[in-house]
């Protein structure tokens, strides 16, 4: 009942969205004497903060319309290279015949979608042939296509990898990190020769014991009937998805902005003070932000599940005790895929340890087939999103990849880190 609540609550402040946007509109019209005046302004920033207070936000776009490469603007155009009902692999496809190596950056099922990867799209493209697992909002996938769990997740990603054939590197970003992982040793076992040349994992809870966070904590002190019994919905009747049993999206939000509740209201109110003073540029800025922060979709509720107690309750991957479709997963099976692990000193999420957990448990990779990175100064997102992301860690992943790329002779120099600790930062081209 509480999503069918959520909608009626939703429809019943549709009336006062459109008041808002008439307001706002009416403010900006050329004839409304004052509507720049002190008090229009204050009344025009009262219009805004109550319009996106009652709004939905949709899947935002990537927009990314080019790249620079060679010191030259190159355009870039989406495709969709496979659609699958719970996901559609995106292309990036720049105009140039340059052959960079190909990269599968597998974006999390977690709540956000997958243009919260923007930032590490953008940095890669002028480097990569860049394809993207842009996840499907369960709500909108009908009941009639079945249920999407972990084990449908690996076989995803064994799919896309073997579609874009030999040579392809991989690139996981946080939850991914365990059912890509997962793949990678199947394919590994079946000496598949799909298998990705590397691996990149970042902020993944390959084993969430190293190093527990509040969020592990959460796991491990409720079982698994109290999650389904807590979070798990069925999509209302005015969806595709009608029946469908999920993870709704606005309840994942709801724990994501009580995570730091502070920090999001003491926003909200610089952003009303920013309209106020007709302040449009850092207005636009914090715009931006939450019009991607709270754009959020629903899960399958089989996955989010299944990823509870496989990886945060039972460690099963860790234990090797993980089994996809009733095949055990090998790990030590992995022997051509160089891995390279990227962890946030400050990361509250997954914590540093969780991630380098992997180079324990791939341990039929030489030492030259492992590298560690620990990067000073960012939590989660600065990982994959933002400066340090941009001048440190990205140069890194490239250069890693670049020297794993089989073929390739336009190597650069990259200092190879031992996976037994940590990288102090990671080192910039």
């Amino acid at each position: 009942m509480l999503y069918q609540l959520y909608e009626f609550n939703y429809a019943a402040a549709a009336p006062l969205n459109l008041l808002a946007q008439a307001i706002q509109t009416a403010l900006k019209h050329p004839w409304m004497l004052g509507g720049q005046s002190e008090l229009g302004r204050l009344v025009g920033a009262a219009a805004e903060m109550l319009e996106r207070g009652t709004r939905r936000f949709s899947r935002p776009e990537f927009g990314l319309t080019e790249t620079i490469i060679g010191g030259e603007r190159v355009r870039v155009s989406e495709e969709i290279a496979l659609d699958k009902p719970f996901c559609k692999l995106k292309h990036f496809v720049r105009g140039t015949d340059r052959d960079d190596p190909r990269v599968l950056l597998v974006a999390p099922l977690s709540g956000h979608h997958a243009t919260l990867l923007r930032g590490t799209v953008k940095a890669l493209l002028p480097h990569h042939d860049v394809y993207v697992t842009d996840w499907s909002d369960a709500r909108f996938v009908p009941a009639s296509e079945g249920p999407f769990g972990f084990d449908h997740y690996v076989d995803y990603v064994v799919e896309f990898l073997r579609l874009l054939g030999p040579n392809t590197h991989v690139i996981a970003v946080c939850q991914p990190s365990v059912p890509v992982l997962a793949a990678v040793s199947i394919m590994a076992a079946a000496n598949d020769p799909a298998q990705p040349p590397t691996m990149t994992l970042m902020g993944g809870p390959i084993d969430t014991r190293a190093a527990p966070t509040a969020v592990t904590r959460l796991a491990e002190t409720h079982p698994i009937s109290w999650f389904e019994r807590t979070v798990i919905h069925r999509v209302p009747a005015n969806y595709p998805a009608a029946g469908r049993k999920v993870y709704p999206g606005f309840i994942q939000l709801t724990g994501f902005m009580q995570m730091n509740l502070d920090r999001h209201i003491d926003a909200h109110a610089k952003l009303f003070n920013h309209l106020i003073r007709g302040d449009g540029e850092s207005a636009d800025a914090t715009k931006r932000f939450y019009d991607e922060y709270l754009a959020v979709l629903d899960l399958p509720a089989e996955f989010y599940l299944e990823t509870v107690e496989r990886v945060f309750q039972r460690h099963l991957l860790p234990r090797g005790l993980l089994d996809v479709h009733g095949t055990r997963v090998e790990p030590k099976a992995i022997a051509k895929s160089a891995l390279l692990t990227v962890e946030g000193e400050l990361d509250d999420i997954s914590a540093p340890g969780q991630t380098l957990a992997a180079h324990t448990i791939c341990s039929g990779l030489a030492p030259e087939l492992k590298k560690s990175v620990l990067q000073k100064g960012v939590g989660h997102y600065g990982i994959f999103n933002g400066r340090r992301w941009r001048e440190d860690i990205m140069p890194t992943v490239r250069e890693w990849i670049r020297r794993h790329d089989p073929g390739r002779t336009d190597v650069p120099e990259v200092d190879l880190v031992p996976a037994t600790k940590p990288a102090k930062k990671a080192r910039a081209a």
